[in-house]
């Protein structure tokens, strides 16, 4: 009802000048055109010598194929805590872009306000005293900028892109987070199947102590071959409990991870048999074909992160560029104003005031120049994080890939070396019990039996482990079975 009330020319004005404002705010942008940077690596990423058996973009649901390991790696996105303060900083991102872009349209407050004074006979001309009110109700335009030269807008720009690089920051710290857990997951898993193995080669070691120790007594041993023996079970006990140990420290690392104590329905399974033997996969083998081109590590998050922050930089040029330059500022006000409140929108009560102002730079003592200086010199160092970031990504996928052409080789070598040295394990103790050999050879061969299991669940654990950094080096592993991050 107010602002029916209100007369109509001074506000008509009020808009016109509003709507003329936020055209001529468009006129120059004085920041650098921008220009995407060069990769400073290969065209093309390095072979791994095999076929792809996956595409380059499949989700982290789908990449993990073991369903206890894709329930851990949920329950992490929902519990980790820096993954939850890595969300906090978007939204604290985004309040400070929409601070930003609020200064390129103008503030239209509304107000009303009245006043009523006395003056003493004292201090009056005739001698009586006097009563004075005032009553006004207006809208206005408070101290709005022309954005002639573009230091509003880019400085709006700047945030919008910090705001996107906090954005894929967090999507960065998602794919570590999903490889740290699985990771850890598949620490936990070897770790078990380690102890389970430490585990049995004890019980075997205390029967075969038995054995000696009951033919000593006989006399059909010497003390040696008992010593020996007993050798054999104190070091399969001391290995028995450093994995128990171990086993418990991963247990304390995945739980960390996840923020909270997995369900043992969700924990690894550790192996039927003590001996080491090939695991499923817990995830898929994901290969680049030959050929593909490095502009694929542009969907890395963190190289995207680091654009954002080199074009965010490249706004700052445009705003320390601005600052040379005259600042406009407009102060306007419409509505009606009477020294009575039931006269205050009758006619002829109209009000209104326009109070431009202008702000020339004539010294500063250097500041602006200093502050194009810094601006630009911070625009070179994100040049550098930037191409930085992909030659280290490149790098951490031509490392993972070099791993994986040999992997397959050394898994197959270590399967026939294990195999070896079960069969000279099972000789060694034929010929013992034949008396055809001493039992120094048995534990020779014992030993070296158990270290090649032992080194076969290494070699496992690092062919799974390959798979995730592949995986996590081409940008896989922020988003969800549907494909939304």
């Amino acid at each position: 009802m107010v602002r029916a009330a209100l007369p109509h020319f001074p506000l008509r004005a009020l808009a016109c000048a509003a709507m003329a404002s936020v055209v001529l705010a468009g006129c120059v942008n004085l920041a650098p055109a921008y220009e995407k940077p060069a990769a400073p690596v290969p065209q093309t990423l390095p072979s791994a010598g095999v076929e792809a058996a996956t595409p380059l973009d499949v989700a982290w649901r789908d990449f993990f194929v073991d369903p206890r390991l894709r329930g851990v790696v949920e329950l992490a996105l929902a519990n980790n805590r820096d993954l939850r303060v890595a969300a906090l900083n978007i939204e604290r991102a985004r309040a400070q872009y929409g601070i930003a872009r609020a200064g390129l349209l103008p503030t239209v407050e509304a107000g009303a306000g009245g006043s009523r004074s006395r003056t003493p006979g004292s201090l009056s001309t005739n001698g009586e005293a006097r009563y004075a009110s005032q009553y006004t109700a207006d809208l206005g335009l408070t101290s709005y900028e022309l954005d002639l030269f573009g230091r509003v807008r880019n400085l709006s720009e700047s945030a919008l892109q910090s705001y996107f690089q906090t954005e894929e920051t967090r999507h960065s710290t998602q794919i570590s987070l999903v490889a740290a857990v699985a990771t850890a997951w598949l620490q936990l898993a070897a770790d078990e199947q380690r102890l389970q193995l430490a585990r049995s080669t004890l019980d075997s070691q205390r029967k075969s102590f038995e054995l000696i120790q009951r033919s000593h007594a006989l006399g059909s041993q010497s003390g040696l071959a008992l010593a020996q023996s007993q050798s054999t079970v104190d070091a399969a006990r001391a290995d028995a409990a450093a994995f128990d140990s171990q086993v418990e420290q991963a247990r304390n690392a995945l739980a960390l991870l996840v923020g909270t104590t997995p369900p043992v329905e969700l924990l690894p399974v550790p192996a039927a048999s003590t001996t080491a033997t090939d695991t499923a996969a817990a995830a898929q083998l994901l290969v680049p074909p030959a050929g593909l081109s490095s502009d694929v590590l542009q969907q890395r998050p963190d190289v995207r992160a680091a654009e954002h922050a080199l074009r965010a930089s490249n706004a700052d040029i445009g705003a320390a560029r601005a600052a040379f330059f005259p600042r406009i500022a407009l102060t306007a006000s419409a509505g009606t104003a009477s020294s009575n409140l039931s006269g205050l929108f009758a006619g002829g009560s109209k009000a209104w005031s326009f109070a431009p102002s202008i702000s020339v730079p004539i010294f500063d003592g250097g500041a602006n120049r200093a502050n194009l200086r810094v601006a630009e010199t911070q625009q070179k160092i994100q040049l550098a994080t930037y191409e930085k970031t992909v030659q280290t990504a490149f790098r951490e996928v031509a490392d993972a890939l070099a791993e994986r052409r040999t992997l397959a080789e050394r898994l197959d070598a270590q399967r026939s070396l294990l195999g070896a040295t079960s069969r000279s394990f099972e000789l060694s103790q034929s010929l013992f019990k034949s008396g055809a050999s001493s039992y120094l050879e048995v534990l020779d061969a014992q030993r070296a039996y158990y270290a090649a299991q032992q080194t076969l669940i290494g070699l496992q654990l690092t062919e799974q482990t390959n798979r995730l950094t592949i995986y996590k080096a081409l940008g896989g592993g922020w988003k969800d079975g549907s494909g939304k991050s």
